[in-house]
């Protein structure tokens, strides 16, 4: 039997951009000797950045480009040594450039400049379909598509009726606001779009916004993400996953 492609497979991208700079001062001890991509989430014995490029590779993704800042050696230290189911170039930013200017630093050594591209923030630990976020994508005829997210509040919530009687206790629902998944989608002409020098949440997404070329795609209900910030995230993923048996 011979399956029929999706009509958007052609689109979708094989490339990817990981941002994986940060200071992660937040995470320290953890980071003092190493970049917050390279810590290990505890029980799975790889670090965040190895579980990202797998899952990457899984969706379709050939080729990535990690940017590099903090102990930058270190990442690419292992990133030569590992046995990676991608292609794998590193750029390191001679002086800070921003958010936007370092994600425009990195597109550009991209190895398809006139194709799209997934954008990817180092500390986030997700598993969804990206294949299905770019089909979203492209069907909206988007220059930007972000990940959304309904992370859960750190604190047990109550319910009351309209009189004040309290009904239920759920502990730490998640939040009834989407938030900005550190997962991205672009089109080819968003890397000119890009600062040189700046932060391109405040200056390019805004624009697109107004012209309403930036679309924000939920993630499917039940899939994993955590951005890992702290060490209690750290503490907190561990868990999730060994319920979840990864």
């Amino acid at each position: 039997m011979r399956f029929m492609k999706h009509p958007n497979a052609a689109s979708r991208p094989v490339q990817a951009v990981v941002l994986a700079g940060g200071q992660g001062s937040r995470l320290r001890p953890y980071t003092d000797d190493r970049p917050k991509p390279m810590v290990e989430i505890p029980g799975t014995g790889t670090p965040i950045i190895g579980h990202q490029l797998t899952w990457l590779a899984e969706e379709g993704v050939t080729d990535v480009v990690v940017s590099c800042g903090h102990l930058a050696e270190v990442l690419q230290q292992w990133l030569e040594s590992a046995e990676l189911p991608v292609r794998v170039t590193t750029v390191v930013e001679k002086e800070p450039l921003g958010r936007g200017g370092g994600l425009k630093f990195a597109a550009q050594h991209l190895p398809h400049p006139d194709q799209p591209w997934y954008a990817t923030n180092g500390d986030i630990w997700t598993r969804f379909s990206l294949r299905d976020m770019a089909d979203f994508h492209t069907e909206r005829d988007a220059v930007a598509t972000l990940a959304l997210a309904r992370p859960r509040i750190p604190w047990g919530a109550v319910e009351t009726d309209n009189f004040g009687h309290i009904t239920d206790f759920i502990e730490s629902p998640p939040t009834s606001y989407e938030i900005n998944a550190g997962v991205y989608v672009f089109s080819p002409e968003f890397t000119d779009m890009l600062p040189d020098l700046g932060d391109h949440e405040r200056t390019t997404f805004p624009r697109l916004a107004r012209e309403r070329r930036l679309f924000g795609c939920p993630i499917p209900q039940g899939a994993y993400w955590r951005a890992i910030d702290t060490a209690k995230d750290l503490a907190e993923a561990a868990k999730e996953l060994a319920a979840l048996g990864r």
